[in-house]
């Protein structure tokens, strides 16, 4: 990669990706306010809110919840930097959980309730999606012989037409790191779904709190480009297949209800786990 592009990379990892998630969260609220039959937000609403709890009076429970958020925000910015820049995959989505831990860590920092039992569910999660994830890197390895994401853009057809199952698989993985319907068992951070208050982000406010909405942010973004990458073959249909994930979990966020941690870990494991298995065994026999 020349210099120049990867200063453009970089660039627009820092100033581009968080505007385009702070717009997909926007058309988010509105697509939902739509769904309900309200007019809803305008697009520009969340950087509105960014800004004003950016200008709150900064408070915490104690200093080290502040490393933490900062933790997690790092991580999350340098996952999607490498993958952005063509990284190792494995290394990429080890950083990607380290920025779920330094969450985890944060949560667990402080003497509420709310939020030592967010932290204790986002664990749970953690468990029950990372194996969908590491099977999804060894489909990876399978196919293009290689953990480097460039190389699925020299692929002679997308990924799509030999993971399906594990692309399929994905999909709950999605819908539990957005926190969205039915598995937003460990925090929400928009809609009032949760009997845990705020959950894991309880006891954060002001600018400390928007820091975690910038780092969702990064985040929405991040998923994307790892569903996109089942079609890095094309840019357009990359777009289009991130484009039906994000509507697609939208459409879930409002027709299920929340479910209970032991249902996500069943469903999760037998159906997601499940489909991802059977790609790669099949994968393995093809060969």
């Amino acid at each position: 990669m020349s210099y120049p592009a990867g200063l453009g990379i970089i660039l627009a990892t820092f100033l581009l990706a968080p505007v385009v998630g702070g717009l997909l969260t926007g058309l988010e609220r509105k697509v939902i306010a739509r769904l309900q039959g309200r007019v809803g937000p305008p697009l520009t609403q969340p950087f509105y809110d960014l800004v004003k709890l950016w200008h709150k009076r900064p408070q915490a429970a104690n200093r080290i919840q502040i490393v933490y958020v900062y933790a997690h925000l790092f991580f999350m910015v340098t996952s999607l930097l490498a993958f952005l820049l063509g990284q190792d995959l494995l290394l990429i989505l080890f950083i990607f959980s380290f920025a779920t831990v330094a969450l985890i860590l944060g949560g667990l920092s402080v003497d509420s309730p709310y939020s030592r039992i967010g932290s204790q569910r986002e664990i749970i999660q953690l468990v029950t999606y990372e194996p969908i994830l590491v099977l999804l890197v060894i489909a990876y390895y399978q196919v293009t012989g290689s953990f480097m994401v460039s190389q699925a853009r020299s692929l002679e057809q997308p990924l799509l037409f030999t993971l399906p199952l594990v692309l399929i698989s994905f999909l709950p993985v999605f819908i539990i790191k957005v926190r969205k319907s039915p598995f937003d068992l460990a925090t929400q951070l928009h809609e009032p779904h949760q009997e845990l208050v705020k959950g894991i982000i309880t006891e954060y406010s002001g600018p400390y709190l928007a820091l975690i909405e910038l780092a969702s942010w990064y985040e929405l973004v991040f998923l994307l480009a790892l569903v996109s990458l089942f079609w890095a073959t094309n840019w357009v249909g990359g777009l289009l297949l991130a484009a039906i994930f994000f509507f697609a979990v939208t459409v879930i966020d409002n027709i299920t209800p929340r479910v209970t941690y032991s249902w996500m870990v069943k469903f999760v494991w037998k159906v997601g786990l499940g489909l991802a298995v059977v790609n790669v065994a099949w994968l393995y026999l093809w060969k």
